[in-house]
């Protein structure tokens, strides 16, 4: 059209066999960073176990559907009703996106942009590694569809009102993911992952003040649950005069050393959690236990 002749593309054979080649390695690489995107839904599998997303997300009744939703939280704000987290497209996450899902885990909002209230422990899922998450999400879209609808959570005025718990981040959230602290060991670095982002630990055996939020330079001194029962102190003060070997049995069977069994909802922690961790996760959770300030317990109920 522009006065410029036209040269045909010929393509020795040979040249055509390496470019053939070529194409097929670079199809290939992509094909396998698509898989690894996609995350491994085996190993996502394990994840969600360590993060004991089955207790809150399963209604507490024979024969209840693993992940419908419907677990009933009581808290001194009234009461929460974990959510169907299977993939049915209207009474779960099967219309969401993984960007969808990371946000929720990652920043505490739902897709659309609304906040999601703080009893779903996201101040601790926000450090879970990219990886994790990826690994998470693709196990949940395995999960069969379940129609079971979500409730509305039944809390007291103003605690229902979701924009303000914007204020409450401000205060007490920061996002991100886990880093590695330096000057400890790798041992002790696996043990606060899992303490304090899958495992969140934190979340109930940290006293909180009237707003919910932790009590600052009380983290794992015990705290006290809504039935007015005292949660154990996780730090040496406590830990000190149990041996590895009576913490190791804890963590398999919910049995201490002076064979008491623990409350229902920890003994549920054990079932569905700590008794699946390998024996290594369980050094490196001893191990961070271990290397955490010795606190004392709070005498009574905290509300500073």
């Amino acid at each position: 059209m522009f006065g410029v002749r036209a040269v045909p593309f010929v393509v020795a054979p040979s040249s055509l066999a390496r470019f053939a080649l070529v194409v097929f390695t670079l199809a290939s690489l992509c094909s396998a960073s698509i898989a690894a995107a996609d995350g491994d839904a085996k190993r996502g599998e394990h994840v969600v176990r360590l993060g004991g997303c089955l207790g809150c997300h399963t209604e507490d009744k024979k024969g209840a559907t693993p992940f419908a939703g419907g677990r009933a939280l009581e808290t001194p704000f009234g009461t929460f009703f974990g959510p169907n987290i299977t993939p049915h497209p209207k009474a779960g996450i099967g219309s969401w996106t993984e960007a969808d899902f990371m946000r929720a885990m990652r920043h505490g909002e739902r897709p659309d942009g609304a906040n999601y209230f703080p009893a779903f422990p996201y101040s601790s899922f926000t450090k879970i590694t990219d990886n994790d998450l990826q690994d998470i999400w693709a196990y949940l879209r395995t999960l069969p569809p379940n129609a079971r609808a979500n409730q509305e959570h039944d809390l007291r005025f103003p605690f229902g009102l979701r924009f303000l718990v914007t204020f409450w981040k401000w205060l007490y959230f920061t996002p991100g993911p886990f880093m590695d602290v330096q000057g400890v060991t790798d041992t002790v670095n696996r043990g606060d992952y899992l303490v304090n982002a899958l495992g969140h630990c934190g979340e109930c055996h940290t006293p909180r003040n009237f707003l919910g939020g932790p009590v600052k330079g009380k983290f794992l001194a015990g705290a006290w649950g809504s039935d007015g029962r005292r949660v154990p102190n996780l730090t040496p003060t406590r830990l000190k005069s149990w041996g590895d070997a009576d913490l190791k049995k804890l963590f398999s069977t919910g049995v201490t050393p002076d064979d008491d069994t623990l409350s229902v909802e920890m003994d549920e922690v054990i079932r569905n959690t700590t008794s699946h961790l390998s024996a290594e996760d369980v050094a490196t959770l001893i191990a961070y236990l271990r290397a955490v300030p010795p606190l004392p317990e709070d005498p009574a109920k905290s509300k500073k």
